[in-house]
């Protein structure tokens, strides 16, 4: 239906199902808004925005759409500048030019220096195209709804003051001739609204999001348009996952992505009164869900990659109505497994955390009894979990078929257990949770499950646990430590993110932060490290910078007491593992898999 060699997105059904609206860059390489007949043919440019768009939304009647753009704005200009509204014709910023910083934060993982541009609003009519600016100002707008009569739109936008601009709020853009006639901020308690989504009765708008900047655990919230009341939506344990939110027709439950217990469940929940429904869960992540006439939603596991799955209103279960990776059943059975240990709690005593096993099948000719090897791989985060994304973790699947077994665990710290289980580890990254990653692979050894060789592996907070590991583990065998936070004190003064997320992470007062974070950071107990290592990292990194790895690499380096490489991917992002070029995410699963290997005993 889209033209080839070109990246066609946001593809979205008009509200009668007779177009299809979509962004495209098959002209000049810059995202146009296109709209195509329902039942396919050709595509019509509409717009001409000079930076492109990012992000539409159709209004109810069809008559018009939303559309998130890029403007450019002069940034020794500073804020006034940011308020001028000819950005939208101007052409891309000349990179060459210097660049002024003047306020928090001045870049962003994957696109460092950003305060030559802001991410406004465009009102785009149907069908001629006519479109019209409706926000302007030093602030970014990240997502928008329409009301269910087209005249009011619910924004989620960046704050204006200096130290805030990394927070967002939910805004009413009341409009009246195609234009704001009024705004209003509706939520001020949230740090980080996101996703605003608007009934269908006009009653309500739920959104997520925490209360402090640099926590990661987001709930739902409603507002009471009646009223203009922001309350909680739900427990204040309930976690969601980023996306979208799905109403129901008649207004009285909102379908989303339920995050428990490590996993990803459909869940409904009810409108005011905030009780949760499981639609669909198991040992299994569900990625997004649309709910109408029937449940339909994405899954996925250790050993099946996503798929699209429907469950109608009459049917007794789900089935797969996509066959993407049918491929999968041609290859080696893996055995994956879902298992609780008992692990250390830190002050003496013992408690349950979950953990993710992926092991050759004996019968597929993979496993090697003289050799069981293990890799133990730390997630991110760390108020995060074990993802079951295929693409995430192609390497495990890589490494399961040449006889590894693969071991992740939701240790303390992790996400979807409650705040509680996840807040412990504020200030004592590496000191709670690595006790209880060894104590699992003590174990699985004890089972004769694996033998003594064990690597490590991570990104991210990821990488943090494998570098820290290493440096007080001596019994690992290899390591590949991607991403990584190295050293807390300068991670907070480099990172796109640092000066809110790691004084989130770290919850001490300003006067002991430095002792905390020189306790903690790899970058001061590496010299300890004897394994092979392996630092992998993206050139454009803003998230976990390049010079994080550095650090640790011109270390390892200068001691010589470990072997060590370091690649570096030029243009790839904090996730370009995961999304990043094909050429360097295979380029990158070669050099693990050679690296694991050359770890092995020489036969």
């Amino acid at each position: 239906m889209t033209a080839e060699q070109s990246k066609n997105t946001a593809a979205r059904w008009s509200p009668d199902g007779r177009q299809i609206a979509s962004l495209s860059d098959r002209r000049d390489g810059t995202a146009q808004l296109y709209l195509m007949p329902g039942e396919g043919g050709e595509a019509r440019q509409i717009t001409n925005l000079a930076r492109g768009a990012n992000d539409i939304r159709w209004r109810p009647d069809g008559q018009a759409l939303l559309a998130l753009g890029n403007v450019t704005v002069d940034p020794d200009a500073g804020r006034e500048g940011a308020r001028q509204r000819d950005g939208a014709h101007r052409a891309a910023p000349d990179l060459n030019a210097p660049q002024r910083c003047w306020r928090l934060p001045y870049k962003m993982d994957g696109r460092d220096y950003t305060l030559h541009t802001r991410n406004h609003l465009f009102l785009v009519a149907v069908p001629g195209g006519q479109t019209t600016q409706l926000t302007a100002g030093d602030y970014d707008v990240r997502a928008a709804a329409w009301s269910p009569d087209g005249n009011s739109i619910c924004i989620a936008r960046t704050r204006e003051a200096d130290n805030e601009y990394h927070c967002t709020d939910i805004w009413l853009l009341h409009l009246q001739d195609g234009q704001v006639a009024q705004s209003e901020r509706l939520s001020v308690a949230q740090s980080n609204s996101a996703s605003p989504s608007w009934s269908p009765d006009g009653r309500w708008i739920v959104f997520m999001g925490a209360e402090q900047a640099g926590d990661a655990q987001n709930r739902l919230w409603l507002i009471d348009l009646h009223s203009k009341k922001v309350s909680g939506l739900g427990s204040a344990s309930l976690e969601v996952l980023a996306g979208d939110l799905c109403w129901s027709k008649d207004s009285r439950s909102l379908g989303f992505v339920q995050v428990k217990n490590g996993l990803q469940c459909a869940a409904s929940i009810a409108i005011p009164a905030g009780e949760v429904r499981i639609l669909r869960g198991g040992d299994f992540h569900v990625g997004a869900l649309v709910q109408a006439d029937g449940l339909a939603y994405t899954r996925e596991d250790l050993v099946h990659p996503q798929e699209v799955y429907f469950q109608g209103p009459g049917d007794a279960q789900e089935r797969a109505i996509s066959h993407f990776n049918d491929w999968r059943n041609d290859r080696h059975a893996l055995v994956a497994e879902y298992r609780r240990f008992q692990v250390p709690d830190g002050n003496g005593g013992k408690e349950s955390v979950d953990a993710w096993i992926l092991r050759p099948d004996k019968a597929s000719g993979c496993f090697a009894p003289s050799t069981r090897p293990l890799l133990l791989d730390f997630h991110g985060g760390p108020a995060s979990y074990v993802d079951l994304t295929f693409a995430s973790h192609a390497y495990w699947q890589m490494l399961a078929s040449q006889g590894w077994t693969v071991v992740s665990a939701n240790a303390v710290g992790s996400s979807s257990y409650g705040r509680a289980f996840c807040g412990r580890l504020r200030g004592k990254w590496g000191e709670l949770d690595l006790p209880q990653h060894l104590d699992i692979v003590r174990q699985l050894q004890a089972e004769d499950l694996v033998d003594a060789h064990v690597a490590v592996t991570g990104n991210s907070y990821g990488g943090f646990m494998t570098a820290y590991s290493i440096a007080h583990e001596s019994s690992l065998k290899a390591a590949v430590v991607s991403a990584p936070v190295a050293n807390i004190e300068s991670h907070f003064g480099t990172s796109d993110s640092g000066y809110y997320s790691d004084t989130y992470s770290m919850d001490v007062p300003q006067e002991d932060f430095r002792r905390t974070v020189y306790r903690l950071s790899p970058t001061f107990s590496i010299e300890h490290a004897t394994a092979p290592t392996l630092f992998i990292q993206g050139l454009e990194d803003q998230r976990c910078p390049r010079s994080q790895t550095e650090e640790l690499y011109v270390k390892l380096a200068y001691l010589g007491q470990a072997r060590t490489e370091m690649v570096l991917y030029p243009g790839g992002s904090h996730s370009f593992a995961v999304s990043g070029k094909p050429s360097h995410r295979v380029d990158l699963l070669e050099r693990m898999r050679a690296w694991m290997a050359d770890s092995l005993p020489k036969a």
